[in-house]
């Protein structure tokens, strides 16, 4: 378990600079949607030879698998193009900001209600509470 969040730290870690490194070659070539597709040119080649070296046959199954889930490309595709849009006018912080809190929001109400086949785990009061105290945490940190 340790392993694993270690590698959703260095995920976390790595948010940020995604932001900051795309948004700078948005500004360097004049087209944040231009940089967004360089970054989706370098993830698909990184994610298909990670793919095809860890398990090729799932390939196959693309065509059964539900058609509602390849939404997520969709909400990625949103996340890098307004990153790389916003975060040299507002700042990445702020940016970023924003997507935690909204992380915070969503990942709260997946997991409360158990949608798209996540492990239940009720939203209790000392959940909320907990939550909130991260929002706060991540408010304060941009307000200093």
């Amino acid at each position: 378990m340790l392993h694993h969040a270690l590698i959703m730290l260095l995920a976390g870690i790595g948010i940020p600079v995604l932001a900051a490194l795309n948004a700078a070659l948005g500004r360097s070539i004049g087209s944040p949607a231009v940089a967004a597709t360089v970054l989706f040119v370098v993830a698909f080649a990184t994610a298909a030879s990670v793919a095809m070296l860890t398990n090729p046959q799932a390939t196959a199954k693309l065509a059964t698998a539900p058609k509602h889930l390849l939404f997520a490309g969709v909400l990625i595709a949103f996340y890098v193009l307004s990153i790389t849009w916003i975060a040299p006018t507002m700042g990445v912080g702020n940016a970023v900001f924003f997507v935690l809190l909204g992380q915070l929001i969503s990942a709260a109400a997946i997991d409360h209600f158990a949608l798209f086949s996540a492990q239940p785990t009720p939203l209790s009061w000392t959940r909320a509470a907990g939550i909130a105290l991260m929002a706060t945490g991540v408010f304060v940190t941009q307000k200093a």
